[in-house]
């Protein structure tokens, strides 16, 4: 249902699992976990996993917590997309790369719930894509002390409304890491 023509393809997107971005995070080894599962369910099925990487004065390029978590392996020829701004096609080759593959639906994993991860959402579908997020493979830290909400409602509250979203000729979509399907739509 893409507005983006001749692009019939996913991608998952693995955005910012890297270790400064995921200390203290809530759920994080079962994200973490679920995150492998699309990956290697991906990878079976020959579906695009492209990896994206923040840098900022907090996850300082080359730093050990800008590096992605251990548990997580990428191979040579996914790519992998450095970005300094929460939506991470904003300043980036990812248009470029979702584009040469043929993709016009995005599923997206990762960190942190109520920055790049909403970020990326809401760019991919201004952009013309369906943007699929999955709900038990995103998790942000404890902002409470500056007035957010714990982080499990964050993200109960982001699979919430992620799951109605649309816009003309494209949809969003809230599935838990059981429920993807990469299949060619």
């Amino acid at each position: 249902m893409t507005n983006l023509p001749d692009r019939p393809h996913t991608a998952l997107l693995v955005i910012d699992v890297q270790n400064g971005a995921m200390a203290g995070t809530h759920g994080r080894d079962e994200v973490i976990a679920n995150i492998n599962t699309l990956v290697g369910k991906a990878r079976a099925e020959d579906v695009p996993v492209v990896w994206v990487q923040h840098a900022d004065d907090n996850l300082v390029r080359g730093s050990e917590s800008w590096q992605y978590v251990p548990e997580l392996v990428r191979r040579d020829g996914e790519p992998l997309v450095h970005k300094t701004y929460g939506d991470s096609f904003e300043g980036t080759e990812l248009e470029e790369l979702l584009a040469e593959r043929g993709v016009g639906r995005i599923v997206v994993a990762g960190a942190q719930t109520d920055a790049c991860i909403r970020g990326t959402l809401h760019g991919g579908l201004v952009r013309g894509y369906d943007v699929t997020l999955v709900g038990d493979a995103h998790t942000t830290e404890d902002l409470t002390a500056y007035g957010a909400p714990p982080p499990d409602q964050v993200i109960a509250h982001t699979n919430l409304y992620w799951r109605e979203e649309s816009a003309p000729g494209r949809r969003g979509g809230t599935v838990d890491t059981a429920e993807v399907t990469f299949a060619t739509y």
